[in-house]
């Protein structure tokens, strides 16, 4: 998976973290660079405490709350496979002609 920052203004957020035993992770933020940081201290989500460092792999920006936290909800019912493939077409629609 390729990670990629995010320059945007939007303030809601949602996103994906690869963890360092390979799962995935989901979540929603309104600053991912601080809740990325707060995660790989070991202060974040109990899952991602012990699955440190993480990185992120995807993000999403919404206008308000909700709508970031239905994104996350309808990541966090897809199978590993699919939010793969939600991240490969993410990077490919960001960066066109990118084919891993």
């Amino acid at each position: 998976m390729v990670p990629h920052s995010v320059t945007n203004q939007h303030s809601f957020y949602a996103y994906m973290l690869e963890c360092s035993d390979g799962t995935l992770y989901t979540g929603w933020t309104t600053d991912l660079s601080k809740r990325i940081d707060v995660h790989n201290l070991g202060k974040g989500a109990k899952y991602t405490r012990v699955r440190r460092p993480v990185k992120l792999i995807a993000s999403w920006s919404f206008d308000n709350k909700i709508a970031a936290m239905k994104m996350e909800y309808q990541i966090k019912q897809l199978s590993k496979k699919k939010k793969e493939q939600l991240v490969l077409s993410q990077v490919r629609e960001r960066r066109p002609g990118f084919d891993p």
